[in-house]
């Protein structure tokens, strides 16, 4: 194969490569999964009640935690972002 039919292919095969590329993925979401590990780690407690909650596009976790002490308190997770209020 000569140099201008090699130059030729390598052009064809990068646009083709390109056109075969996939779409600019949705900005990454913490799974529950995720967040209750995070908020496990964060607080040193064990979450006993998980929820998602939809609202105008957009998932937060609302999370019940126990501690060792016996306190149950409540933080929510914006799947988004990974923020916890």
């Amino acid at each position: 194969m000569n140099a201008p039919s090699r130059a030729l292919l390598v052009v064809c095969l990068t646009v083709l490569a390109a056109a075969a590329a996939p779409a600019a993925a949705p900005p990454h979401e913490l799974s529950m999964d995720q967040a209750v590990k995070n908020v496990e780690q964060q607080y040193h407690a064990r979450v006993v009640k998980a929820e998602a909650q939809h609202s105008d596009g957009r998932t937060t976790y609302v999370l019940k935690l126990l501690n060792d002490a016996g306190k149950v308190w409540t933080v929510r997770v914006d799947a988004a972002s990974g923020a916890v209020q």
